[in-house]
């Protein structure tokens, strides 16, 4: 069959070439007929080559690689060594793609990736990504949480706006003669000044709380309170100051005023109440239907193209559909599943390429404006910091707290550059005052970290918390940090046989930890829920209580080391591969946690561990400790253990027996116990082939 196919296909391209070469001769004599002189360029023209890179299409294509590319490497720099939210990297990649740094440097480079001609794309592409954006943040604001804690938190989130608005109102005034753009009126100006002194980055803010796991803490769920209430209050301000700015009298400013109102109350009395029925539909669900998707988009763009109609900006409209999408089901986590990526990886550096373009940092060559510079930044932080310590301290929270709230809310990042950016189109910015703000921006967000830091250390050092002792009970205290599930259930169900099946008698705590702090809020509910899922369910087949915590950190040695330490853990147990020392980055935590753990640590290497029927203990001596922690568990029914004395299985090596470990002595057991420091003289980890699966203890050393 395949030899008449194969003669088949061979038959069809000779008879059509042949007639195709054919016609191609005949076509030619009709060339002639007409006096057409075609001239072929037998060299290779590099300047045309390189101008096919012009073509919009081919530009456009390029410039996509180059700043997603260029963001994606400049926010891991910033994840990895300076610690910092990857989007603080990405805004600042933005800006050394623009003329502060390329340009001044490359020109030519510069204006050969982003001439002016493609800068109009580039800017719809990025109002398109910021509109999804903002559906995004408005979809990840918990408007629940405003109600435990409304009225703290609207008084300080309130302080937070008032006290920098109305600084910054006072620094138009002295800016204003020299800074403003020419016709545009103080009235603009001081509301703009106002309101961009006044915002906190609700996005870079909850991700701070998630990698110092501070979201579940009273101060986290304060603080992401305080953040929602000043960005639904922010963003209603902005619309308002866009329209007396776009409007130019009172009555037109009181007509769009007017509109907005009705916008507002269909949106929540109209719209939200059908999307709670669509919500609905998708309790249960696992994907939405295209249909839905594209009802959704349709309503996200309408209520942007609203907006803009009306006059107050398309990113408000975007804000608010994802501010009234319903809370029950699967909806939200559903469409952001949809656009979340294609907004954050696509979008948004292109976005802050378009703000890097604008900001011309060589423009502050003049000393006095990094004098303006350092005012703005002063202002900026005086307002919003202490605006919101005091307002948090007069509310009830302790000092540690209302200053810790203060640098949590003088975060400022993304959402500052939004405002930036609308200012800017509007013409109410000159490019000084612009380039001014982002730099501010970028200094008050990268300093929130350090700021929090010093918080905790001078207040460690100045007051004296009663230390918490190890409760005095005789529980047995089992810590299980573990990565992959398996591993998991694995790590459980030895903790409950370490106990002696004795339920009561065990506290068993599973902890998980994930590294990325690229995760949105409903990534991490996702997680949170599903890492624990099968551990759970293991703990009910076993009939014990499995206590989980989750944690985002990239610091995954320290945090399973201070866990231990405030839960008093007795044993933690860990997985791991057999290069158990390797340089690599998973062996560099097991080393950090072998050596600073204040507990008793148990490395499960699992080759396939599923019941524990039959246990060798390995042992050096009658007072080798792994026989006393062997002494539960090998007192299990059902269970056979046997003793086997570390110097019978020594052997000396040849070709036959490559191994100084006779290994078919420690064949046919599902688990050996073996004090670590055994296992590194015996040079286990060197051998190829483990017959089974170890458990390493390294004890405590009095």
């Amino acid at each position: 069959m395949k030899t008449r196919s194969s003669f088949f296909y061979g038959f069809t391209l000779l008879v059509f070439g042949c007639l195709g070469y054919y016609l191609l001769q005949a076509g030619s004599v009709l060339e002639s007929a007409k006096n057409i002189n075609i001239t072929v360029n037998e060299h290779l023209d590099t300047e045309n080559f390189f101008n096919r890179f012009h073509h919009p299409l081919a530009l456009l294509f390029l410039q996509i690689i180059v700043v997603c590319g260029s963001a994606r490497f400049v926010g891991y720099l910033f994840t990895r060594k300076l610690k910092q939210p990857s989007v603080m990297g990405e805004i600042v990649a933005g800006i050394l793609l623009g003329p502060s740094l390329l340009g001044y440097y490359f020109p030519e480079t510069m204006g050969f990736l982003f001439p002016p001609s493609s800068l109009p794309t580039l800017g719809t592409l990025s109002q398109i990504g910021l509109v999804l954006f903002m559906f995004i943040i408005g979809m990840e604001l918990d408007l629940s949480v405003l109600k435990n804690k409304a009225h703290s938190a609207i008084i300080i989130s309130h302080a937070s706006i008032i006290f920098p608005f109305f600084l910054g109102m006072i620094l138009a005034y002295y800016f204003y003669t020299d800074y403003a753009p020419k016709d545009v009126g103080f009235l603009s100006f001081s509301l703009f000044m106002g309101i961009a002194m006044s915002i906190t980055a609700f996005p870079v803010l909850a991700r701070i709380l998630q990698e110092r796991n501070l979201t579940r803490t009273p101060l986290g769920a304060m603080v992401l309170t305080c953040a929602a209430a000043d960005d639904i209050t922010a963003w209603i301000l902005l619309a308002i100051i866009v329209t007396i700015s776009k409007a130019g009298n009172l009555n037109t400013a009181l007509f769009t005023i007017g509109l907005s109102f009705a916008y507002i109350l269909t949106m929540i009395y109209l719209v939200a109440p059908f999307l709670k029925r669509l919500g609905s539909i998708y309790i249960s669900r696992e994907n939405l239907t295209r249909t839905a998707v594209a009802l959704i988009l349709m309503i996200l763009f309408l209520s942007s193209l609203t907006t803009e109609v009306i006059g107050i900006h398309a990113l408000f409209g975007a804000f608010l559909a994802g501010v009234i999408m319903p809370a029950e089901g699967n909806l939200k986590k559903l469409i952001a599943e949809k656009i979340e990526d294609l907004a954050v990886i696509l979008f948004l550096p292109i976005f802050f390429v378009i703000t890097g373009l604008r900001t011309k940092v060589n423009l502050l060559n003049d000393s006095h404006l990094w004098l303006v510079f350092g005012l703005v930044l002063l202002v900026a932080v005086v307002g919003k910091f202490i605006g919101s310590a005091f307002a948090a301290r007069v509310a009830g929270s302790n000092w540690e707290d209302s200053l810790s709230i203060g640098a949590l809310m003088n975060t400022r990042g993304l959402m500052e550059l939004v405002v930036l950016n609308i200012g800017y189109d509007l013409g109410i910015l000159s490019p000084e005052i612009f380039a001014v703000f982002v730099l501010m921006a970028l200094v008050t967000t990268l300093s929130t970290g350090p700021l929090l830091d010093g918080i905790q250390k001078f207040f460690a050092r100045t007051t004296t918390a009663p230390f918490s002792e190890k409760p005095s009970d005789s529980k047995l205290r089992v810590l299980v940090a573990f990565a992959q599930e398996k591993m998991g259930k694995s790590l459980v169900r030895f903790a409950f046989s370490l106990s002696g099946n004795q339920k009561k008698n065990l506290e068993l705590i599973a902890l998980h930890i994930s590294p990325n702090d690229s995760l949105s809020n409903e990534e991490i509910r996702k997680y949170r829920d599903a890492s624990f899922e099968a551990i759970r369910q293991t703990g009910v087949n076993l009939g014990i209580q499995v206590q989980t915590e989750y944690r985002i950190t990239d610091n995954v040695t320290y945090e399973i080391v201070n866990f231990a330490k405030i839960k008093h853990s007795d044993i933690l147990l860990i997985g791991a591969a057999k290069p158990l020392f390797s340089r690599s980055y998973t062996g560099g935590k097991i080393k950090g946690i072998l050596n600073y753990c204040p507990a008793t640590v148990g490395v499960l290497i699992d080759n396939g561990l599923e019941t524990i029927e039959r246990v060798a203990i390995l042992y050096k001596g009658e007072k080798d400790p792994i026989l006393g922690f062997a002494q539960k568990l090998t007192s299990l029914k059902g269970m056979k253990s046997n003793k086997i004395k570390v110097e019978n299985l020594i052997q000396p090596e040849t070709d036959l027996n490559p191994y100084p470990i006779a290994l078919n002595q420690i064949t046919g057991y599902s688990l050996i116990l073996i004090d670590l420091n055994v296992w590194e003289e015996l040079g286990f980890e060197k051998m190829d082939l483990l017959p089974t699966s170890f458990l390493l203890v390294r004890f405590l050393t009095t």
